[in-house]
């Protein structure tokens, strides 16, 4: 298997040539995940990431990594974004290339009908995992949408927003979900499938040990920055899952599977991909 590679960096280029990143979600309890997702994207390679939570949580996710912006976004009682917040989010849309929604959301009507607007409307290619899953899950209209989606479920996830119980394999449902509504589905997991209906592909790096709160967030970012720097969807996913694994394979190497976590997938990214240039 011959993996996408990334442009050659110009020695002439600044931060605005990588991309512009714009990722949204969080709640009260969950900062954690939006922090993650949004330091992956840094690591991984774009110029520019500002995280939208909401507006009691700015400050926590802002203490997490000084190199990213966050922007504040309107909160209901229970700590997450508001339906308020979609004019806020609608102006951060304006000039990034790639955009994320989902990690650390929660689940809420307003969030339901912010992710499906977001979904539907969005130009920019748009990375949809955890809560966003789900409350796409609710609405069930994954066809209509504006620009590229790359959607990335575990398989309870996946369970969920594809609604069959039908009788083929995982892989043979994800091959058909993404041709049928014309994204790029990553089913996460052992040997995680990428897939966008033409084509699929097996990933064969990563380990037990990223089974851990937080792993699928690291990706998140991970596949937002490959995008940022200008690779398709498909090539984005690809490289994307390639890398997550390997920098878990590496942390592996130095923790075991027993003790690694998210943030030490972060920690070996620089080596991940400089492994790809070996």
């Amino acid at each position: 298997m011959t993996l996408p590679t990334l442009p050659r960096r110009d020695p002439n280029s600044h931060k605005g040539s990588y991309g512009r990143a714009l990722l949204v979600g969080g709640s009260r309890g969950m900062s954690g995940a939006i922090g993650l997702a949004g330091m992956a994207t840094l690591r991984s390679g774009a110029g520019l990431v500002t995280l939208a939570v909401p507006d009691c949580c700015v400050d926590v996710v802002s203490g997490f990594e000084p190199s990213y912006m966050t922007a504040a976004l309107e909160a209901d009682d229970e700590g997450r974004i508001s339906r308020f917040a979609q004019t806020t989010i609608e102006e951060l849309m304006e000039g990034k290339t790639c955009l994320a929604i989902g990690p650390g959301l929660g689940r809420s009507d307003d969030l339901s009908d912010l992710v499906g607007w977001m979904y539907r409307t969005a130009r920019q290619p748009l990375v949809i995992d955890a809560d966003a899953l789900n409350a796409l899950a609710d609405g069930g209209q994954f066809g209509e949408f504006a620009g590229p989606r790359i959607l990335t479920p575990h398989p309870g996830e996946f369970a969920r927003i594809e609604g069959s119980a039908g009788e083929s394999s995982d892989r043979e449902l994800a091959v058909q979900f993404a041709a049928r509504f014309g994204v790029v589905l990553v089913l996460k997991g052992h040997r995680t499938i990428v897939t966008d209906g033409e084509q699929t592909e097996e990933n064969l790096t990563g380990n037990p040990g990223m089974a851990t709160g937080g792993s699928g967030d690291v990706l998140t970012g991970v596949i937002t920055a490959l995008v940022c720097q200008g690779l398709d969807p498909w090539s984005a996913a690809r490289l994307g899952v390639h890398v997550h694994g390997l920098a878990g394979d590496l942390a592996m190497d130095a923790y075991g599977e027993t003790s690694l976590i998210a943030s030490d997938l972060i920690a070996f990214l620089p080596v991940a991909f400089q492994r790809l240039t070996q």
